[in-house]
């Protein structure tokens, strides 16, 4: 991963991390301030449900002449302390002692709840009853750690997803980019051979040395270029958008490409043949000539030297068949995909047959491939669909 794959991945995962977490950090934040309002609500319902059922037992024994007998209750959390009309402790195990505000009937501390109920009845010594509870500070306390435990494991999550997100959407950009790099040394690469026999023959052709012969490479040379340049401008510009329907001949059509790449099959010594019939279509021709010139120049690519190509036309079916290095079985699936090459010893930059692939796509063309390694493939190029 280089610099600026790491920053842009850096970038994504702050983004994300941070947003998310500040987004999970509100609903938490809502959460818990519902939650806390429940929790005091709960504490205060139950110290005064505990407070009514002490003082039912209270009053109860009074009015059986018995002694109230103070006991614990049920909820550990909450204990209880009773005082008489003069404030003194009659009865008490809370936890803290210091001074009750006998004005408020409840109040609290930073670890207690408490609340106050009173006994109307002067003959009962027990006038005041004062219940504690930590119910509410424990349970918001344990509210806190969960939420911390869910925020922690929350971060851990989002970012771990974060990251395999971030690696999903940086491999296909990191693999246009390094088909891209591959594009421009193949395409460089493509073009040194006949600029090479381009110079060459000039060099010879000013030294007066075999002039026709250099004068058929010259022109191969520069069909060449102009083949490459096409395909590029094509699959680049054009973008196979623009489209301008005729009907013409495909019989002609081929005539045209085949004799245009005569003269770049005399550098191989590949002899093509050909069988044509009359074949009216209707289409864009610029496309349809794109679909021609890149078969036949992949068949001339592919070819040994001194071998033969067989072109086709019967029955609105164009067959290209070659003699040459063939495709391996597993790679015949692949070979339209763009960028993806025959062996890389024989040339080629992985775009043509990409051209031909989107361009049979959108007129309904069926394309088909046989191929056997070191026996040579055959194209098929249905054209019934778009066939007058």
């Amino acid at each position: 991963m280089n610099k600026e794959e790491k920053k842009a991945l850096f970038g994504f995962l702050a983004i994300y991390i941070i947003s998310t977490i500040f987004l999970l950090s509100i609903i938490l934040y809502i959460y818990y301030t519902n939650e806390i309002k429940s929790l005091k609500n709960s504490c205060s319902m139950e110290l005064y449900n505990s407070s009514m059922q002490i003082k039912s037992g209270i009053v109860d024994k009074y009015m059986k002449n018995e002694k109230f007998n103070p006991s614990k209750l049920e909820n550990i959390d909450v204990k209880y302390a009773l005082f008489d009309k003069d404030k003194n402790i009659v009865f008490s195990y809370l936890d803290e002692e210091f001074n009750i505000d006998f004005s408020k009937k409840s109040f609290s501390n930073l670890k207690y709840n408490y609340f106050i109920t009173t006994i109307n009845e002067d003959e009962i010594g027990i006038k005041y009853i004062v219940m504690e509870s930590c119910q509410e500070y424990n349970n918001i306390k344990n509210l806190k750690y969960i939420i911390f435990i869910v925020l922690f494991l929350s971060i851990i999550f989002i970012a771990f997803v974060g990251y395999l997100l971030s690696l999903i959407l940086l491999k296909p950009i990191k693999k246009r980019v390094l088909d891209m790099d591959k594009f421009i040394k193949d395409s460089a690469h493509e073009l040194n051979t006949p600029i090479t026999v381009l110079l060459s023959s000039v060099s010879m052709l000013k030294s007066g040395k075999n002039s026709d012969k250099m004068m058929k490479y010259i022109l191969s040379s520069s069909k060449q270029i102009s083949q490459i340049y096409n395909d590029i401008q094509f699959a680049t510009f054009n973008e196979f958008k623009n489209n301008h329907i005729v009907e013409f001949d495909l019989k002609d059509l081929l005539i045209e490409s085949i004799d245009f790449f005569a003269d770049i099959a005399i550098l191989k010594n590949i002899e093509i043949t050909q069988s044509l019939s009359s074949c009216i279509v209707k289409m864009d021709r610029t496309k349809a000539q794109r679909v021609v010139n890149n078969i036949i120049s992949n068949a001339i690519k592919y070819s040994k030297k001194e071998s033969k190509i067989n072109i086709f036309l019967q029955n609105s079916i164009l067959i290209v068949e070659d003699f040459g290095i063939g495709i391996k079985e597993e790679d015949v699936k692949e070979i339209f995909e763009r960028y993806k090459r025959g062996e890389n010893s024989e040339g080629g930059f992985g775009i043509g047959l990409d051209i031909v692939k989107s361009i049979s796509q959108e007129y309904g063309l069926t394309l088909n491939l046989e191929s056997k390694k070191d026996v040579g493939s055959k194209f098929f190029v249905d054209f019934s669909n778009v066939c007058k």
